[in-house]
């Protein structure tokens, strides 16, 4: 029914549409992060694979217009999975801001015994005084502190924001796969 030849194709053009656009996905969030290198190489992977798929499927759509409905497929498909493997290498530092009424010392000394360091400030939220507790860190560490300031308390708000530009960026010394590290060796 169905030519091996096309089908042979029409899955060489899926599965490099899935690598060129999850690439493509990638680099536009690194672009976004002022990481410019990564998003040059990543840019250039993309365009080679790109430019070969779209040349193949606009000189054989006459003969074989199939192909497009594999090339749609792959566009499709390689956005979801772009976005699953940005998500699984966590790029970037983000502000995490938490308001709690009551609990922000607890988790203030509990993030910083763990070795993060937490600005606090002290408000007024629409029922009283509430404290709003200040944290830059790696996009990766929201993985161990949400569920740790969750547990002291569970009814905080939090926020969770980009951080583009920052001058420091103090690095956590608590990694939930290796527990407290040893910040300072010389000691």
């Amino acid at each position: 029914m169905f030519d091996p030849e096309i089908i042979t194709t029409g899955f060489i053009i899926f599965f490099a549409r899935i690598c060129d656009v999850s690439i493509g996905t990638v680099r536009v969030i690194t672009t976004i992060q002022g990481r410019t290198a990564i998003a040059f190489c990543l840019a250039f992977f993309e365009i080679i694979i790109w430019l070969t798929v779209a040349s193949t499927v606009i000189n054989q759509i006459s003969e074989k217009p199939l192909l497009v409905i594999f090339y749609a497929f792959g566009f499709a498909t390689g956005n979801v999975v772009g976005i699953l493997v940005e998500r699984r290498l966590a790029f970037g530092t983000k502000i995490l801001r938490i308001i709690t009424p009551d609990k922000g010392h607890a988790i203030a000394v509990h993030l910083r015994n763990k070795g993060q360091p937490v600005t606090i400030y002290e408000g007024e939220g629409m029922h009283g005084t509430v404290y709003e507790l200040y944290i830059a860190c790696q996009r990766r560490d929201l993985k161990w502190i949400l569920p740790e300031v969750r547990r002291i308390d569970p009814k905080l708000f939090y926020v969770i924001e980009q951080a583009r530009d920052m001058s420091k960026i103090y690095q956590s010394a608590y990694s939930p796969l290796k527990g407290l590290q040893e910040t300072d060796k010389a000691k």
